[in-house]
């Protein structure tokens, strides 16, 4: 093999140590809310869960206390504990405010606390279980489809109306024409 056949093959590293990788697409909500603000994280709420807040039974009180859990779960196979203090000073309440919203949470089936203590035997901050909330909501989603198909059929008969077919038939029928 001829030298210039064996440099042909041989790879050539960026000499500032820097690989060439693609530009990542910025996500819209990196696009609404800027990079220096999304690199310190953000939550996903589901949009069923914040248009069936009354209906959930949630005041509104709960529901941030539901944010706040949800900001705190970010492994599906670990759930949240966050100190009842921390969750206070967040949201401005007591601590005695918050253990009286989650009991109200807890008595509606949407979060199970566990206990949780040190080795020492010392209590520790709570784990919350928010699978009754899950399910509850993904018990709406069938709804919020058929309001979903409902709405985009409108949508569409309207503007099938709109087409030149739809307006000669709209004619025929001694409707409005142009």
């Amino acid at each position: 093999m001829s030298s210039q056949e064996e440099q042909e093959k041989v790879v050539q590293f960026p000499k500032d140590g820097k690989r060439d990788e693609p530009k990542r697409t910025p996500s819209s909500v990196e696009k609404i809310w800027g990079k220096d603000i999304t690199r310190h994280g953000y939550v996903g709420v589901p949009s069923i869960l914040i248009r069936a807040q009354r209906r959930l039974g949630l005041n509104s009180t709960q529901l941030n206390i539901i944010i706040q859990l949800l900001e705190y779960w970010w492994d599906p196979g670990r759930k949240p504990y966050p100190p009842k203090q921390e969750l206070a000073d967040r949201l401005g309440l007591t601590p005695k405010a918050v253990q009286v919203n989650m009991r109200a949470l807890e008595q509606a089936g949407l979060l199970r606390r566990e206990v949780r203590k040190t080795q020492s035997g010392d209590y520790n901050s709570n784990i919350y279980h928010l699978d009754g909330l899950v399910e509850r909501v993904r018990a709406l989603e069938p709804e919020f489809q058929a309001v979903r198909e409902a709405r985009e059929k409108v949508s569409r008969d309207a503007k099938a109306a709109e087409t030149p077919a739809g307006l000669r038939a709209t004619r025929a029928r001694g409707g409005q024409g142009r």
